[in-house]
């Protein structure tokens, strides 16, 4: 037996069941059947009585007698029926699927071990699909019986956990031919791991919980290693081997911009960013850089200094958003700030007339286009640089990886990254995803900002937040209400905005009341977002479609009609288009009476912080780090035993051990490195495309 060996030549198993354990767990070798890992363990030293039962869908096991078996027919179903004893009480067993040879097998008077689920019902408990074992035949070695994940499916064909465990129980007697060391000795010394054959011995069958707790440590160690090993020998090859042009000058566009267009003292956070990015781009190495900053933290003034230290080095810089408001938003926020310069700036989205990109891409060729800021409209064959030396790309997680490395590609020398997001990351995912990038987080807020007072309101509160509403308009102010757009039931929910729209209407009959949603023409939009930019309009209603992009200072409320429907990220985004001016600011979070204990939790984290990196981590306890990492890193989070959220401590320490490892061995090429290299060449590398050591 070798860990490639198909399951199907497994004593016990054969082909139909292979085919069946494929299908269902997607297990096909020994290797995946040892990383095939228990759930949960039931301790087989600890017997219940019937009198002791007190939850339901526990997992217990019980010491007694089968008296009677009876089959019993409901309808056209059959099913078996048993009762159970011991001296405490009597509780039935219940089969829904059997055989005759069950039927015929099942040892009546005679003393047992059950094991199983119990269903409370009616205040009776029953245990359907019983595992037995006779008394004088129960297994006498390890106490902690493992619990397999299983489903239906396999339990039905008799696949049950006496079959998988009887199953694992041979495959970890082959153990000592199978498993290989994969950690150096000084690894093994400094955290005193169990060797490997004996973590997959004690995962699988421990000895006691402190055995189980030791394997399972050394496991969650390897996978975030080996996960932190491919990231840092990236960000290794990338910083040796990945050139850049160098930005040595900070010249006149830079100095002459922070001298007499500066609209406003730089916060210390932005400042020490700059010093980062400054350091980067002095070298002859592509940077590549993550920008965090919450919302309304001035990212953008710091991509714009960015690119002007790239002019100053006779470079071109562009700036790439995931939607056209976003874009539109940038660029007119650049705009404003390079008034009374000559810094020549455009935008080009799909929306951009067949003359305007004609200028465009012959500024661009000829050089004398400095910056443009677009969407994926950008990524055009049709749209040359004459020296493109600065890619800036917001929210990042939206694009593809094909579609950026298309944007690396319009240099022969590409271009220094610099990504931003104002969805703050868990730091455990900072960590872990984003590790081969040099991260620089701008955590204060710029001057004179007043924190948004978050209020939670039910439908009975609606006349008292309307009122506030006027109030605040009356005050010179402006006002948004975001109905929900989920796209599972857009109907449903763009019937709820135009009812909501027409209530708004009649409820604020005497202002002006504008309307932004995803389904109008770009030319529509932009004539609801001037009039509302303006002040031409008092009220907007919208959809999410403000949920990024949309900067209106006046605006200093923001009511978030059913807002226990959207997740907390979405929520804290929506909160950041209000508060970007001096006045103070208010977010109103409008839900039904009746909330679900996670709604409860997000509603509950919006009124009592704005800190975004607060709520990303409390965002990750409740959706993981799967969906925080957004569609393009889909599948990436597939750890059979790290948990993101749990184990921080244990990223934290490897990616310290990694870091020690690399700065004195880049190449792994120490005799005592080389368990490492091999295993990382043998699992790793290519795999998810992290590094290029060979």
């Amino acid at each position: 037996m070798t860990l490639e060996t198909s399951i199907e030549y497994v004593k016990g198993i054969g082909p139909e069941r292979a085919k069946l354990i494929k299908n269902v767990l997607g297990i096909s070798t020994v290797e995946d059947f040892l990383n095939f890992f228990p759930i949960r363990y039931l301790d087989k030293n600890k017997v219940y009585k019937i009198s002791q039962l007190k939850q339901n869908n526990l997992d217990v096991q019980l010491k007694g007698k089968i008296t009677q078996v009876q089959e019993i027919q409901t309808g056209k179903t059959k099913r078996l029926s048993a009762k159970f004893n011991d001296d405490t009480g009597t509780m039935d067993l219940v089969w829904f699927q059997y055989s005759k040879w069950m039927k015929e097998q099942l040892p009546i008077n005679r003393e047992i071990y059950i094991f199983g689920k119990v269903n409370l019902f009616n205040n009776q408990f029953s245990m359907p699909h019983p595992e037995i074992e006779i008394e004088e035949k129960k297994e006498s070695d390890n106490r902690l019986r493992p619990i397999y994940p299983s489903s239906e499916k396999l339990t039905k064909r008799g696949l049950n956990q006496k079959f998988f465990q009887g199953i694992l129980r041979n495959i970890c007697k082959e153990i000592p031919n199978l498993i290989q060391e994969n950690l150096p000795e000084y690894i093994m010394k400094s955290f005193k791991f169990l060797s490997r054959q004996n973590t997959y011995l004690n995962i699988h069958f421990p000895k006691n919980m402190e055995y189980f707790e030791k394997a399972d440590h050394r496991l969650k160690f390897e996978e975030s290693f080996f996960f932190q090993l491919g990231y840092g020998l990236k960000k290794l090859h990338h910083k040796t081997q990945s050139f850049g042009n160098p930005f040595p000058i900070v010249g006149d566009y830079f100095t002459g911009f922070y001298k007499n267009h500066l609209p406003f003292e730089l916060t210390n956070a932005q400042k020490r960013v700059l010093k980062e990015i400054r350091q980067d781009m002095k070298k002859p190495v592509q940077m590549n850089r993550l920008l965090q900053g919450d919302v309304g933290s001035g990212k953008t003034m710091v991509a714009l200094l960015t690119m002007l230290i790239a002019m100053d080095n006779g470079f071109q810089s562009c700036m790439m958003a995931p939607t056209e408001i976003l874009a539109q938003q940038h660029y007119n926020g650049i705009k404003d700030l390079l008034k009374g310069t000559e810094v020549n700036v455009r935008l080009l989205t799909g929306s951009t007339k067949v003359s305007e990109r004609k200028v465009i891409h012959e500024e661009l060729e000829n050089g004398t286009l400095s910056i443009l800021v677009g969407t994926h409209a950008v990524l055009e064959d049709k749209v040359r640089f004459k020296k493109l030396g600065l890619a800036i790309i917001d929210e990042q997680h939206r694009f593809g990886v094909a579609q950026r490395a298309k944007l690396w590609a319009k240099n022969k020398i590409p271009p220094h990254i610099l990504i931003m997001t104002a969805t703050p990351i868990p730091r455990t995912l900072a960590m872990s995803f984003y590790s081969d990038l040099d991260v620089s987080v701008i955590d204060e807020m710029p001057v004179g900002r007043k924190p948004i007072i978050t209020a939670h309101r039910r439908e009975k509160d609606r006349v008292f937040v309307y009122n506030f509403c006027r109030d605040e308009i009356k005050k010179g102010r402006q006002v948004y209400f975001v109905y929900p757009l989920i796209e599972e039931s857009e109907t449903l929910d763009y019937k709820n905005l135009m009812e909501g729209f027409d209530h708004i209407v009649q409820s604020f009959s005497e202002y002006s009341v504008t309307m932004l949603h995803g389904r109008m023409k770009p030319d529509e939009k932009d004539t609801a977002m001037n009039d509302f930019a303006s002040g031409k309009s008092e009220i907007m209603v919208a959809t999410t479609v403000i949920e990024v992009g949309v900067n209106v200072p006046n605006a200093s409320v923001m009511v978030i009609e059913s807002a226990e429907r959207f997740g907390l990220s979405q929520l804290h985004q929506l909160r950041g288009r209000v508060g970007r001016g001096a006045e103070q600011s208010y977010c109103i979070l409008m839900t039904s009476d009746k909330l679900s204990t996670e709604s409860r939790t997000r509603i509950k984290t919006m009124t009592e912080t704005n800190d975004g990196f607060k709520i990303s981590e409390v965002d990750m306890q409740l959706r993981g780090p799967g969906d925080i990492l957004g569609t393009q890193q889909s599948g990436v989070v597939d750890f059979k035993r790290l948990d993101l959220v749990k184990d921080s401590a244990i990223i934290k320490i490897t990616k310290k051990s990694v870091e020690k490892i690399l700065e004195a061995d880049p190449l792994l090429a120490r005799p005592d490195n080389q368990i490492i290299k091999n295993y990382y060449l043998k699992y790793y590398k290519g795999k998810n495309k992290w590094s290029k050591i060979s």
